[in-house]
């Protein structure tokens, strides 16, 4: 298989956006007559369940370009929404939608419908994607490898789905366990060459595992065809900007393994698989508020804790891109309270759920037409 290989200062991003009746503020099934208002576009998409619009920006050279690319568009999405009776949201989960989703009609997608059966109509969740270029694909198998304790992380600073069907979950990131029971989810096996991943997915091919690249849904994974490493862990975010500010943290990320700044003791490292599985589990759970596991030893850290040294040591890494304003964004939403916190904050103020939900929905309507934070 052959990787085609992009800059590495290039990004992009996918934003899933739940699509909801306007009056009930329930999911609705909207994306067909959605999509007739959008017959070529290549930035406005459908996803597998029919309540689901994706953002998927152009290729850009760094942040600032991302988000003033994908602000216009949610403005032009969220005109479009309203002539159709319909509102946008962006959280990991809908708060008490309890019907099960309706698959979009294209051939992918039924054919996911016919290999799953009712899985396919019950993960009705909502993610943020983020792709960094990359050189070749011995740098993508390698950063996949490198990253993978970070991963954790990830997961709790996006996390914005502790509600489910009507209930508190006890979760940050619910929409990790529901993904959960798929067969390609979560933490990638590593792989030490390119050819080791071409040499596993031909074998899982021939085994009619996956037809492409695209029917491996790891929280990280080769895009081979646009020459990308694509981060999947987070959550759908509430506005556009909070997405920005993510994507810059996953881009500092990258560049700081890559230059080996993120190599110092006292960072994550690679673990054993089972302690990255645990890791990634806790992260869903609690947050930052979880426990993370350091090393083989057994050594225990908090979550949080990590958090802090992961900032302080990418400070630099994000300046010298030119996009420290949005890891400080990043630091600045983590102080206020994550999504997750935030829902639970409102839920708790007005009990009730369609009141968590206006907000979210207030969020992103408020959020202006592509205005970008400038470093």
């Amino acid at each position: 298989m052959e990787f085609r290989p992009s800059s590495p200062d290039t990004i992009g991003m996918e934003l899933e956006l739940q699509l909801l009746d306007a009056g009930t503020l329930d999911l609705a099934d909207g994306i067909l007559p959605l999509m007739r208002l959008y017959p070529s576009s290549v930035y406005v998409k459908p996803e597998v369940i029919q309540n689901t619009v994706e953002i998927a920006s152009k290729v850009c050279g760094g942040v600032a370009e991302l988000e003033a690319h994908v602000r216009d568009i949610a403005a032009g999405l969220r005109t479009r929404c309203a002539g159709l009776g319909m509102r946008l949201c962006g959280a990991g989960s809908h708060s008490f939608s309890v019907r099960p989703g309706l698959i979009t009609p294209q051939p992918r997608y039924l054919a996911m419908e016919r290999r799953y059966g009712h899985l396919s109509h019950a993960q009705i969740t909502f993610a943020t994607h983020v792709h960094v270029g990359m050189r070749s694909g011995d740098e993508t198998v390698s950063l996949m490898h490198r990253m993978k304790p970070y991963l954790p992380l990830l997961i709790a600073v996006s996390a914005s789905s502790p509600f489910w069907q009507g209930l508190d979950t006890g979760f940050a990131s619910y929409r990790h366990r529901i993904l959960a029971v798929t067969r390609s989810y979560g933490v990638p096996p590593s792989f030490v060459r390119w050819e080791d991943f071409c040499r596993f997915f031909e074998t899982t091919r021939r085994a009619g595992l996956f037809g492409s690249v695209h029917d491996i849904h790891w929280d990280l994974r080769p895009r081979p065809h646009i020459g990308t490493l694509e981060v999947r862990a987070m959550d759908a975010q509430a506005t556009v900007g909070e997405a920005a500010a993510l994507a810059a943290f996953v881009r500092a990320l990258v560049e700081g393994l890559r230059s080996g700044e993120l190599s110092e003791a006292g960072l994550p490292q690679p673990l054993p698989w089972w302690i990255e599985k645990e890791n990634h589990f806790a992260a869903s759970r609690l947050g930052l508020a979880a426990r993370y596991i350091a090393d083989e030893a057994g050594t225990v850290r908090d979550l949080g804790e990590v958090w802090h040294a992961v900032y302080a040591a990418l400070v630099p890494v994000a300046a010298r891109l030119g996009e420290g304003v949005y890891l400080e964004r990043l630091r600045a939403q983590i102080e206020a309270g994550p999504g997750y916190v935030a829902q639970r904050r409102e839920y708790e103020r007005t009990a009730s759920l369609n009141d968590v939900v206006a907000r979210l929905v207030d969020r992103l309507e408020r959020e202006p037409r592509g205005e970008a934070t400038t470093a």
